[in-house]
């Protein structure tokens, strides 16, 4: 049985996100909203992104309408607290944002 990973505190939560400048912390979650220039270009973000996602096994919550991805990312199984952000999230985050960079100018 794998151990659950463990909920950040708050002082590391703040300096992942000063790491993180796209992303906002909300709900206790860490969510950011993409806009790409046509669905065919969210579409394939959305694919890099599930395959970093299933390697990491950790996967977003998302949605995607038309040219807009909306993200948030969240540890479910976070001991303590149930359902808190962990490392899981801040390397996702990261590895979001790096595949978000090929597809977005600067």
């Amino acid at each position: 049985m794998t151990s659950k990973p463990l909920a950040l505190g708050p002082d590391a939560l703040s300096k992942a996100l000063e790491r993180l400048p796209a992303w906002k912390l909300e709900d206790g979650k860490l969510k950011r909203d993409l806009r790409f220039v046509n669905f065919i270009q969210a579409l394939s973000f959305i694919n890099e992104v599930a395959v970093v996602a299933e390697d990491l096994n950790h996967h977003p919550e998302w949605s995607n309408v038309y040219d807009r991805v909306h993200i948030e990312l969240i540890t479910h199984d976070a001991a303590p607290p149930r359902g808190a952000l962990s490392k899981l999230d801040l390397a996702l985050a990261q590895k979001i944002d790096a595949i978000a960079a090929t597809y977005l100018p600067p």
